[in-house]
């Protein structure tokens, strides 16, 4: 049986990522000072910001289960700028010990369909070994 959430284009709540209390404990002392008004729910917030890097999503397009978009989207800015997710990846890391893998990003960029010309037109340099255009 299709979850009636899914059905109509949203998200199932099994797909959702929440992060764990021992997560949030891992990463919680990175976090900025709240001054004045109280922040929203951190785990809710953190988690609706790695659910929408990682499934490579508009924040407008989040699910309603981590809160509005706008105070997502702000959340990462302001977090970003002050430098809070770099801290809390170099503390991760430097956690783990030394590394025995490497990961590769298997990311690609579409060229556009008159890249190809640009060889033969002698605007981008040969590559070693290659025949140059005539």
């Amino acid at each position: 049986m299709v979850d009636s959430m899914a059905a109509r284009g949203g998200v199932a709540m099994s797909d959702l990522i929440w992060l764990s209390e021992a997560q949030m404990r891992r990463i919680e002392p990175y976090f900025p000072l709240s001054h004045g008004v109280p922040r929203v729910d951190d785990c809710r917030v953190i988690s609706g910001i790695i659910f929408v890097i990682r499934n490579g999503l508009r924040w407008r397009d989040v699910p309603a289960e981590y809160g509005p978009p706008k105070t997502i989207y702000n959340r990462f800015i302001r977090w970003s700028r002050l430098g809070v997710f770099d801290k809390i990846f170099a503390a991760l890391a430097a956690k783990g010990g030394k590394q025995d893998q490497l990961m590769i990003d298997a990311t690609h960029l579409k060229a556009h369909r008159t890249a190809a010309s640009l060889l033969k037109k002698g605007l981008f340099p040969a590559v070693s070994g290659a025949p140059k255009a005539a």
